[in-house]
């Protein structure tokens, strides 16, 4: 049976969960970079040089009053290649530092905490689906739950992986995409210590 304990909201330490936020600028870079480093380069296309046929000339150089051509294989002509297509080789990343990347971080988790999504639940199961959609009823998480969590156990992760608006990470492993895009975020008692020291900002 999956058991859980409750910690109040003002244990979440506020060099995490209560920074300042003038912008959403840098909120914007980060959940842009996300995105761009996990896009994949699959798509190609095929230039004038890849595409097969056009060996002989369509019709002579002079005299048929037409323009000239050397192949069916043009670019212009209907298939032909493609000019300036994709080749499958795109490097999309986006580099963010990774100061600035827990500093979004913070942002996300404060203005999730002043949207009041941030509940500190433990959560124990002995692996079943059925224990962890109860759990989610008796907390009225119904809609995209983020559970955050300082080890994913293989109990847990059994317990949560059928469950299609849940979404099981490590702790360390929080991004601003996954936060900004959850409607409720569970956080284990101990994530608060490791958020606090991965997440605080150092001292000068």
């Amino acid at each position: 049976m999956a058991t859980t304990t409750k910690t109040s909201a003002p244990t979440l330490p506020k060099e995490v969960f209560g920074v300042e936020v003038k912008n959403h600028e840098l909120l914007k870079l980060a959940y842009d970079a996300y995105l761009a480093n996990s896009r994949t380069a699959s798509a190609t296309t095929k230039t004038r040089g890849l595409v097969s046929g056009g060996g002989k000339k369509p019709w002579r150089q002079k005299g048929t009053g037409r323009a000239r051509f050397g192949s069916t294989r043009n670019p212009i002509w209907r298939g032909g290649g493609i000019v300036f297509g994709p080749l499958g080789n795109e490097n999309y990343t986006k580099k963010i530092s990774t100061r600035a990347k827990r500093q979004a971080i913070r942002q996300a988790l404060t203005l999730a905490n002043q949207s009041n999504k941030v509940q500190v639940l433990d959560v124990k199961t002995t692996g079943k689906t059925a224990e962890v959609v109860k759990f989610l009823a008796d907390h009225k998480l119904d809609r995209k739950v983020l559970i955050a969590v300082d080890e994913k156990t293989p109990e847990l992760i059994r317990a949560t992986n059928n469950i299609a608006n849940v979404l099981l990470v490590s702790t360390k492993y929080l991004s601003v995409y996954h936060i900004m895009n959850a409607d409720a975020i569970v956080l284990s008692k101990s994530s608060l210590s490791t958020l606090k020291s991965w997440l605080a900002p150092e001292e000068a």
